[in-house]
């Protein structure tokens, strides 16, 4: 079983089923009132076996893409659990396709999300990933508010 989301030109404020299954259920809203021009998918919908989700992402920015943190603060049942940043693109000898993409033009990525390193205890986790375009995080290009939901334990 897989969750498939697609849609363009988002509806500020409404939450967003990327999937839902037996073990687990993942949604996302913006954390802004902007519509935004933007589609992702993750498969496959499951926490069971540890899978590596394959997503996907079609999105078109308000902003060139130069340089790009990305900050993800998770909460599990409530409690802070993680904060990660990551330097996605510097503007030098970038790795990632999505580096150089320019405003108005539509960026188009497809990448792995390791879950065969995590065991995710049954829970309610909120997932803030915000997107800069600056080091001093004053400058958001992006930010979506997930909400996962992992049904039962893995054993």
């Amino acid at each position: 079983m897989f969750g498939l989301l697609f849609f363009v030109l988002f509806t500020p404020g409404v939450s967003k089923f990327i999937c839902t299954s037996s073990d687990l259920e993942m949604s996302y809203t913006f954390c802004d009132s902007t519509a935004h021009d933007f589609m992702f998918n993750l498969t496959p919908c499951s926490t069971m076996n540890k899978p590596v989700w394959k997503a996907a992402l079609t999105w078109i920015p308000r902003s060139d893409i130069h340089f790009l943190k990305i900050v993800f603060n998770v909460w599990y049942d409530g409690a802070k659990a993680l904060l990660w940043k990551e330097l996605v693109c510097s503007g030098a000898d970038d790795e990632y396709s999505a580096c150089g993409t320019l405003k108005g033009e539509t960026l188009v990525s497809t990448f792995d999300i390791k879950g065969s390193r995590i065991d995710f205890p049954k829970g309610n986790y909120n997932i803030v990933v915000q997107g800069f375009s600056d080091d001093s995080e004053n400058n958001m290009v992006i930010c979506l508010n997930f909400t996962m939901i992992v049904k039962q334990d893995v054993f």
